[in-house]
């Protein structure tokens, strides 16, 4: 669950996405993901 906050810290609406549901939150995630470049743990 940590890449999602990594992903977020650099979004300006940060205050519109802590708004969204859970599952709203969660699709955006997976979407930006698929779309950021691959980081290995």
């Amino acid at each position: 669950m940590a890449d999602i906050w990594w992903v977020l810290r650099g979004q300006p609406d940060l205050q519109a996405m802590s708004a969204m549901s859970l599952a709203e939150l969660m699709d955006w995630h997976r979407l930006a993901v698929e779309r950021a470049p691959k980081k290995e743990k």
